[in-house]
């Protein structure tokens, strides 16, 4: 059953390649009905170091899940680090949840796409699948009382001032 969905989630990230070309220039964060809770996590970043969603309980916390393999998720990183540089300032946290790969993997891919935020590892998919994700990349904000505002379903420019502001109105 896991390797039907990595196959899927294979096949939506290819799918979304395809449709970087033709995409907006600004493509919205689309609310999620209800603002559920997040599910909480551990997972070890590619240092070593432990993160817990409950420790950024207070602050805008962006959940970005991708894989090294996923040409989307290489397309968004570097507007992704570009946001985090314009937000960090504003207590805004991200952490990009690789899906299914190990450290050494991780640390070789940012030799080319080198980003200041933590880079999670979900090594058995756990965390992916406490999350309705359909591909890859699929990017969640969480509030700062740890609800699900918005939803993000393949690639975006994450420093585009739609995207920041919807995110910095979430700042209290």
């Amino acid at each position: 059953m896991m390797y039907l969905r990595v196959i899927f989630l294979v096949l939506i990230c290819v799918l979304q390649a395809i449709n970087i070309a033709s995409a907006e220039t600004s493509q919205p964060l689309y609310p999620v009905a209800g603002k559920p809770l997040a599910a909480d996590f551990t997972l070890k970043d590619s240092d070593g170091k432990v993160h817990q969603l409950k420790q950024y309980r207070g602050r805008v916390v962006i959940i970005n899940f991708w894989a090294t393999w996923c040409p989307p998720c290489r397309f968004e990183l570097p507007s992704m680090e570009r946001a985090y540089e314009q937000l960090k300032k504003d207590d805004v946290e991200i952490l990009a949840i690789n899906v299914g790969e190990d450290a050494d993997t991780i640390f070789t891919f940012t030799a080319d796409y080198p980003v200041t935020f933590p880079l999670l590892m979900d090594l058995d998919s756990s965390v992916i699948n406490d999350y309705p994700a359909m591909g890859l990349p699929t990017t969640y904000v969480i509030d700062t009382e740890g609800r699900v505002i918005y939803r993000a379903i393949g690639t975006r420019e994450w420093d585009d001032d739609t995207l920041l502001n919807q995110i910095k109105a979430l700042i209290k």
